[in-house]
């Protein structure tokens, strides 16, 4: 394998220059809970996969801080008044792993190969099936890329730069071997992908001809500077081994604890427990369909009768923070209006519950013990709806099992995550539509499926923020699940880690640096 061969060049000089005398070269060690399926940006991916990925590579354009779409490798873009056309201006002095220059040409090569690539996961994005279809990818001058839609789509931009899709990264065609076959990524990012030995370690080093964008870190983009030599990414597959070898200084950080193994840690001086809130959802569905929640005085019952706050603080072993909109706190869609929930009312359960007809039915609430927050949601929201007079049980399952039945439709309530969203209508498309249609479908009410539609279609602005702020109202207005929290990432570091974080369920490892 090339990339082999180049790693042995690369180690061997780093161990050179500390037999010389040098400075040391300052490496980090990150646990990975698996190997990652593939170094190749939204292709054979997995969430591991992904945040390798955003650490070396880079697309013209990324996610912001606030869930907002900043500049990357473009400097600047525009878009044609029919909202068809999409042409970027190339920022300058931008070069690939290999020193090659970025240029119009090459990104065209990059975009048209991902989405050529059998096993791209997001293909539908772009072909017309779920998004706009691309009709061309045109590189009219050096420094200028055009891309041109099919038909009008708000969500272009924001669907690219999606994780999952390898946030649309240009890689150089050097990224292939003589054949054409992946070989590993050469990028733009602040790292090189400098090793992969499967099943034990991917090795990172610093990119030495990187140029960092000026200012703060935004997100994925913004100032990305790494201030570490090299990045040991460590497959230990067991959290408690993980945990040791962060006690032991093997490894300096675990990037992903569940809350209640983070709590732990919390009160040990030798380590830094973060959390850090994400566009995942954590939720008490309700099935509107079912006989006893079908009306909203029963369903506003179920919602009153939680202390939300109390409830999320302790699922969460004190880390999480209650948010009843399906729009991050974070985004730049999260208005004043937006932090209005159903108070915790007890005393007006009752009148709603004889309301609805309520004559004692048991409401079952399906939970897993994969997941221990799902499980603590379950067993705190049983014991406050008991208090308030509403028949609960849990049904404990499989997490296969409560999945399927999820995407069947096949429960009264059930304690629920759902993964992080690139926006905030990407939360609602997840819980809205008509369940004659989609089984998983929670919320099919004509008017909030007309509203997500219309905000899929509305571009960044006032217009979209004024639907927003009425599926939130109509939101509260029917109650049909109960939104909890946005899900968190939890992670710990050693104490002479410095700045490090990981945002939107990822590792940022540009910016961290290593104080022994």
């Amino acid at each position: 394998m090339r990339l082999g061969h180049r790693i042995g060049a690369s180690a061997l000089g780093i161990m050179a220059a500390l037999a010389a005398g040098g400075a040391a070269a300052q490496t980090l060690n990150v646990q990975l809970s698996s190997d990652i399926r593939s170094s190749r940006p939204g292709v054979n991916r997995d969430a591991l996969s992904d945040m390798v990925a955003l650490n070396v590579a880079e697309g013209l354009f990324a996610i912001g801080e606030r869930g907002d779409i900043v500049p990357m490798l473009a400097e600047s873009w525009t878009v044609s008044d029919d909202g068809t056309v999409y042409t970027f201006a190339l920022r300058e002095g931008r070069v690939f792993h290999n020193g090659a220059p970025v240029t119009a040409d090459l990104v065209k090569q990059s975009w048209e190969a991902m989405l050529a690539a059998p096993d791209f996961n997001c293909a539908g994005f772009f072909d017309g099936s779920r998004g706009a279809a691309i009709t061309s990818i045109e590189a009219p001058e050096a420094d200028t890329v055009v891309i041109t839609l099919e038909e009008p789509d708000a969500m272009f931009l924001k669907y690219a730069a999606q994780s999952q899709c390898g946030g649309m990264a240009v890689t150089h065609p050097d990224s292939f071997s003589a054949d054409g076959d992946w070989d590993h990524p050469v990028g733009t990012g602040p790292f090189t992908f400098a090793d992969w030995r499967r099943g034990q370690s991917v090795v990172l080093e610093k990119f030495a001809d990187y140029q960092p964008l000026t200012g703060e870190p935004d997100g994925f983009a913004g100032h990305k500077e790494a201030l570490v030599d090299v990045v040991n990414l460590v497959v230990t597959p067991d959290r408690a081994t993980a945990v040791a070898a962060l006690r032991s200084g093997d490894l300096d950080v675990v990037p992903y604890l569940s809350t209640s193994e983070a709590a732990e840690l919390m009160d040990d001086p030798d380590f830094e427990v973060k959390s850090s809130p994400h566009g995942g959802m954590i939720t008490l569905l309700m099935q509107t369909a079912d006989p006893v929640l079908s009306s909203t005085e029963m369903r506003m019952a179920v919602a009153k009768a939680l202390d939300i706050p109390q409830l999320v603080d302790v699922a969460t072993d004190g880390l999480g923070t209650a948010n009843a909109s399906l729009v991050p706190k974070g985004s730049i869609y999260h208005s004043a209006l937006h932090d209005r929930s159903i108070d915790y009312a007890p005393d007006e359960v009752p009148a709603l519950l004889e309301a609805a007809g309520y004559n004692g039915e048991e409401l079952v609430i399906q939970t897993n013990r994969r997941n221990p927050i799902n499980e603590n949601v379950a067993v705190l929201a049983q014991a406050m709806l008991q208090m308030a007079g509403i028949n609960a049980r849990i049904e404990v399952l499989e997490w296969a099992t409560q999945l399927d039945r999820f995407r069947s439709g096949s429960f009264q309530m059930s304690a629920f995550n759902y993964s992080d969203r690139a926006d905030p209508v990407l939360a609602y498309s997840a819980v809205v539509d008509s369940k004659e249609d989609r089984g998983s479908a929670i919320w099919d009410d004509p008017r909030a499926i007309e509203l997500v539609a219309k905000t899929l279609q509305t571009p960044d602005g006032d217009a979209r923020q004024a639907l927003f702020d009425e599926l939130h109202e109509l939101y509260l207005e029917q109650m049909p699940f109960v939104m909890l929290a946005n899900n968190l990432t939890v992670s710990v570091n050693a104490d002479y880690v410095q700045d490090y974080s990981t945002w939107n369920g990822f590792a940022r490892l540009w910016g961290v640096s290593v104080e022994k």
